[in-house]
């Protein structure tokens, strides 16, 4: 790719997050802040009790702890490509962050996982929480259920953040939906 398809590019993603972020605010949704950290794809702080992000290296940890979060939530499965649970693990323990493991299988998804990452990231013993999966999909699924069901925004609020989080995945966001009026009964 030549570099001005390469700049094209960059500026049309910029373009993309302001717009994004532009909606966000018009729509009342607090305002999302991009963060970068070395190791962790797609974070994004919600607010400043909770960061949202894909795919996060074990040696990001360190740095996730530098930036205060005591508490991480991993939804990914083990045998997900580079997901490598011990060793995240470990590196929570060495920095003293508490690491919370609740593999999210989008191919069989379990209810009852929404019952457990709601008490995780509303448990303010794990905040500020730093919730991530491979892509930021999973945790904007679940983000969006929470949203809903324990802070009383509407449905299409949510779902507003939820995408801009990263849930792009529309089976997910289906089962998303079918979790919110499962408990709206």
């Amino acid at each position: 790719m030549d570099k001005n398809k390469v700049a094209f590019a960059i500026a049309g993603a910029g373009i993309v997050l302001w717009a994004t972020m532009i909606a966000l605010g018009a729509s009342g949704v607090q305002q999302l802040a991009r963060q970068e950290i070395p190791g962790v794809r797609n974070m994004t702080k919600v607010g400043p009790t909770v960061a949202c992000a894909g795919a996060t290296d074990a040696a990001a940890i360190p740095e996730i702890a530098k930036h205060g979060y005591k508490a991480i939530i991993n939804l990914r499965l083990p045998s997900e490509r580079d997901a490598n649970i011990d060793a995240a693990r470990e590196a929570a323990a060495q920095v003293g962050i508490r690491y919370i493991h609740l593999p999210f299988d989008v191919a069989n998804p379990d209810d009852a996982l929404v019952e457990r990452f709601i008490a995780a990231v509303s448990d303010s013993g794990n905040q500020p929480v730093f919730v991530h999966c491979a892509s930021a999909n999973r945790v904007g699924a679940l983000w969006m259920i929470k949203r809903v069901t324990v802070d009383g925004w509407d449905t299409a609020r949510a779902e507003t953040e939820a995408r801009a989080i990263g849930l792009s995945n529309p089976t997910l966001r289906d089962w998303s939906l079918a979790q919110i009026a499962k408990r709206k009964r």
